[in-house]
């Protein structure tokens, strides 16, 4: 029966008991609580009150006893005063015992109290009216009676003492009574709550701590941690907690590489594919396209065009040009020249571009200003391939701005972390700059906004930074113009970093 329970139900069933048991016995002392305080607070303010009312009341009635005697004695009226005195002191604690909370039958001894005090007072006073009227025999014998009316008297003043002290005792023993109830009804609810406990611990252990032991266990085995089961950790919660941490981090990982691996073996297609084509391209396409640009030099040379001619003329071979160019970027992109590194410094790579793009910049109507502070440390690099990186930005840069505009080359020195001493250009223009949506993809093989273009330039571009151990990148982003950050790391002690 109890396997058909869910573990769940098996927790929660012997813990809702312990919480039970525990409010049950919250309810009870707190009732019992209010019970005592109850029972003690009557007994303050009845029976305590009314048993020192009762000895003031008996203390107050045995004051006026023998001051008739002394005046049957002495015949002072000293006497009688006093008495008189103590008889009203007598009256008036009556009327206060009266005032305080009591018992039906204590209010009931406390009239006959009152009565027999009032016949007492009256047989009293004629007694001291036969005394002064000097019939001393008869008042002698009538005080005999007085005397015993007194006792009668002095004995219900007790008689209502003793009630009130029977009634504490009373109480004191009901609350004894309730406090053994409750001394019971504690240890019978201790064995109870010590089996529930015990159950809980059981379901616990059995269906929880075990298992997760097991399980943790089993994972150290499965990642060969073999310390583990020799030195069992001893809070197996947290111990799993770790592991499947780990997992999860390490299932991240393995998905991440994946996705980089896919994208790494989509690339390799893509130039698995530019390498055929190229190779096709080198054989079918270039030697035709060398001897039509032969033929074309020749007929510039031999031939005598009007204007209109020679526009013709110079568009044909702009064109060829043109293909000429594509073609090169394809064999370049897809059978990358060995580098043929030596020291350099990027200051002359940007002297030597600007002079080789002179013409071009002059076409475009673009200023270039090169922002230097002093020559740039030297670089281990292929200065041809970091000229064509440097090239490739500026064309972008023109063909981005349109007719007009300025191009900034910034040359700065600097340190980053781990490669140390670094030396960078900053490529700057003012065109409408890189839209958000296509920068994760500008340096991808054939991405390309152009109406025309091999979508290759940036490519090369990061390739040939990669190769060095450098870096390219995008700075800036749309509406604020593009900033291209070539980077590698400086030549240092006659050796040089990698990143």
């Amino acid at each position: 029966m109890a396997r058909r329970l869910s573990l769940r139900t098996r927790i929660y069933v012997p813990l809702g008991a312990l919480v039970l048991v525990a409010l049950v016995g919250a309810l009870v002392t707190v009732w019992y609580t209010v019970r005592l305080q109850t029972m003690v607070t009557e007994l303050l303010e009845r029976d305590v009150a009314a048993l020192t009312a009762a000895e003031e009341l008996a203390g107050a009635l045995v004051a006026q006893k023998g001051f008739a005697t002394y005046y049957f004695l002495t015949g002072d009226a000293v006497w009688l005063k006093r008495l008189d005195e103590r008889s009203r002191e007598f009256e008036a604690q009556l009327e206060t015992t009266r005032q305080n909370p009591t018992m039906p039958q204590g209010r009931s001894l406390l009239n006959e109290i009152e009565a027999e005090y009032v016949r007492y007072a009256a047989e009293r006073g004629q007694v001291l009216e036969l005394y002064a009227s000097g019939k001393r025999q008869a008042g002698a014998n009538l005080h005999w009676d007085v005397r015993d009316r007194f006792n009668r008297i002095y004995s219900l003043c007790q008689e209502y003492k003793e009630l009130h002290k029977r009634n504490i005792a009373d109480i004191q023993e009901r609350s004894r009574s309730r406090a053994r109830t409750l001394a019971a009804i504690a240890w019978a609810a201790v064995p109870g709550a010590a089996l529930m406990g015990l159950g809980l611990f059981w379901v616990l252990y059995r269906q929880v701590l075990e298992p997760l032991r097991r399980l943790a266990a089993g994972v150290a085995q499965a990642e060969g941690d073999r310390l583990a089961e020799v030195h069992p950790s001893r809070d197996e919660v947290s111990d799993l907690t770790d592991r499947v941490r780990g997992l999860i981090t390490d299932v991240d990982t393995v998905h991440m590489q994946l996705r980089e691996s896919r994208e790494v073996l989509a690339q390799s297609e893509k130039l698995a594919v530019v390498g055929k084509l190229a190779a096709g391209v080198a054989h079918s396409i270039r030697n035709p396209l060398t001897s039509v640009k032969m033929r074309l030099y020749t007929l510039q040379r031999t031939l005598h065009l009007d204007d209109a001619q020679k526009e013709d003329f110079e568009v044909i071979s702009e064109e060829v040009g043109q293909i000429d160019g594509i073609v090169r970027s394809f064999l370049e992109f897809a059978r990358p020249p060995k580098l043929v590194v030596r020291p350099v410094s990027f200051s002359d790579v940007v002297d030597s571009t600007l002079a080789l793009l002179r013409h071009k910049l002059e076409s475009y109507h673009v200023d270039v200003l090169v922002e230097r502070e002093g020559r740039l440390p030297e670089v281990m690099a292929d200065p041809e391939q970091v000229k064509e990186v440097l090239v490739n930005l500026v064309l972008n840069a023109c063909e981005a701005m349109g007719v007009g505009g300025t191009i900034t080359i910034a040359e700065e020195e600097g340190h980053i972390a781990p490669q140390g001493r670094v030396a960078l250009l900053r490529v700057s223009d003012t065109g409408p700059g890189v839209p958000e949506t296509v920068r994760g993809r500008i340096f991808e093989p054939f991405f390309t906004t152009k109406e025309e273009g091999s979508g290759l330039g940036l490519a090369i571009a990061a390739r040939i930074m990669t190769e060095h151990g450098g870096w390219l990148h995008l700075a800036s982003g749309q509406g604020r113009g593009a900033t291209f950050v070539v980077g590698m790391p400086a030549k240092e002690s006659g050796r040089w970093l990698r990143s």
